[in-house]
């Protein structure tokens, strides 16, 4: 039985999982019954960063257009371009032992691909989540279901995993950024183009 979260709650992952090495993060959303002209396309993305909140370089901001961090401790599993059917539209995995000394935090985040073009926002977005999983055992650890929360942002951080006192632990972050990917980069420290 997963750990269901409410935001800004904190959890222990590898204390209460002593031996836990690869995760699977599974985000996934619902695009709400009316029609913008446009196919929805949310892009899932993680930062790797450093102890003053910034990815030490681009290698660190994996996404669609760099898929696996040099370390192998992040890998994105590829873009789901319509969010279509049941379960995860996009999967990330972490090999925690593989996370470099110098990263203490992986952000999760959802964007919403070229959504001023198509007039689109998280508002028109429902069942958004968020979920761990063990892939050893393919056993749920945590799950966070976003709620509907926002209406015009275009970016939310969903949650991240953080290094504390030689543990992994888990926070349920859901907060919301007008700006798309490119204000997430800018939060993060990485520059866009």
């Amino acid at each position: 039985m997963p750990i269901s979260l409410a935001k800004g709650q904190k959890v222990d992952l590898t204390k209460g999982n002593p031996g836990l090495k690869k995760i699977m993060v599974g985000l996934g959303w619902d695009v709400n019954t009316f029609d913008s002209g446009a196919d929805f396309d949310l892009d899932a993305a993680a930062f790797m960063v450093g102890a003053n909140g910034k990815c030490p370089t681009e290698k660190e901001f994996v996404f669609y257009g760099n898929l696996a961090h040099p370390s192998g401790s992040v890998k994105h599993m590829g873009d789901n371009l319509t969010g279509e059917g049941e379960g995860d539209d996009e999967q990330i995995q972490i090999d925690l032992e593989k996370i470099p000394a110098n990263v203490e935090k992986v952000a999760f985040t959802v964007t919403i691909y070229d959504s001023d073009a198509r007039r689109q926002n998280f508002g028109q977005v429902s069942n958004a989540f968020i979920r761990i999983v063990d892939e050893t055992t393919n056993t749920e650890l945590i799950r966070y279901d976003l709620g509907e929360d926002f209406s015009i942002e275009t970016a939310v951080v969903v949650g991240e995993l953080y290094r504390h006192n030689g543990e992994w632990k888990f926070n349920a972050i859901g907060s919301g950024f007008q700006g798309g990917l490119a204000a997430l980069c800018g939060h993060y420290g990485i520059e866009v183009a």
